[in-house]
């Protein structure tokens, strides 16, 4: 009994450890290479998505998705003040196929998102990420590495990903 209960004991404290060396700003992976393009139809190729060493966020969301909307709607509010706060940009990559993505371009101009676009018709960017339900959401640091995700919106849910962003600026371990 006394065995089973050390085991159990340094397997938990093992696992603590571990978990407190690693942390929370893991890199989950690296921003994979796909082709996308922009709302002027220029190509874009993935691995190049940067911003000067500072945070990314890039958001999957499709025209018929409400909770996408909702999401970026809400960001849209506050993206300026994040912006001049952490120097964060936005990307939100549309998973419209090519019978929908003609919608794309005006819903943008209707919300006016200051967010970069970028259209992704045959979900090659997608597939990549492995985005299986939109929104899906991810944080990169600024090396293009893939910090932090989250599927789903729900209200505050933005307060969630800014923070993120705050802790990776601040070089902080990064919540689950």
């Amino acid at each position: 009994m006394k065995n089973i209960f050390f085991v159990t004991l340094l397997l938990c404290f093992g696992t603590a450890l571990f978990a407190q060396e690693t942390g929370a700003d893991k890199v989950l992976f690296k921003l994979p290479k796909a082709t996308v393009t922009d709302m002027k139809g220029t190509k874009v190729n993935t691995e190049k998505i940067s911003n000067d060493g500072k945070p990314i966020i890039i958001s999957f969301w499709a025209t018929w998705c409400k909770p996408c909307l909702k999401e970026l709607n809400t960001i849209a509010e506050v993206y300026e003040e994040w912006q001049a706060e952490t120097g964060v940009k936005l990307y939100a990559v549309s998973i419209d196929d090519s019978r929908s993505s003609s919608q794309v371009k005006t819903l943008v101009n209707g919300k006016g998102w200051n967010y970069e676009v970028l259209l992704d018709p045959n979900s090659e960017f997608k597939r990549a990420m492995n985005v299986n339900a939109v929104p899906h959401t991810f944080i990169l640091n600024g090396k293009g590495e893939v910090v932090w995700q989250h599927t789903s919106f729900s209200e505050g849910a933005e307060l969630d990903v800014i923070n993120v962003v705050r802790k990776l600026n601040a070089g902080e371990p990064l919540p689950h």
